[in-house]
């Protein structure tokens, strides 16, 4: 089975990279994109959300990829909306009533989508290594 390095045993210029600057960075693309093209905006987010869910593998835990998504979330939500106002277009999709509020939104769900990812990569540890300690080859 394949298991990723966790995000602590990196080199803190990645780790500052791939927790904070890639969200960021995400978030500005879907920002930019949410003025061109609903379907396009839409499309960033699913790929955002399948990210925070890896993320998530990169830590011991769900609580460890919990913390991370909130981060990553919040990051995201921020970049968004700086880079939407950048941009300076009407938006194709809702940002509510008040977009101030959407990295609060995008932040708790990183947090559950970071969390899941976290308990799915223990859950995936833990049966690789009883099947170690059994003397069964993994896979």
């Amino acid at each position: 089975m394949f298991t990723p390095t966790l995000l602590r045993d990196r080199p803190r210029p990645l780790q500052v990279i791939l927790g904070g600057v890639v969200p960021f960075a995400v978030g500005a693309v879907a920002g930019v994109l949410l003025g061109v093209a609903a379907g396009a905006y839409w499309a960033i987010g699913v790929l955002a959300a399948v990210g925070g869910v890896l993320a998530g593998f990169e830590h011991p835990n769900g609580w460890g990829g919990a913390d991370r998504g909130l981060v990553g979330g919040a990051l995201y939500g921020i970049g968004l909306l700086i880079a939407h106002e950048v941009a300076g277009t009407d938006a194709t999709v809702s940002l509510g009533s008040f977009p101030p509020l959407l990295p609060v939104v995008t932040a708790i769900i990183g947090m559950l989508l970071g969390a899941l990812g976290g308990s799915l990569g223990r859950a995936a540890r833990d049966r690789a290594e009883a099947k170690r300690a059994r003397g069964v080859p993994s896979s």
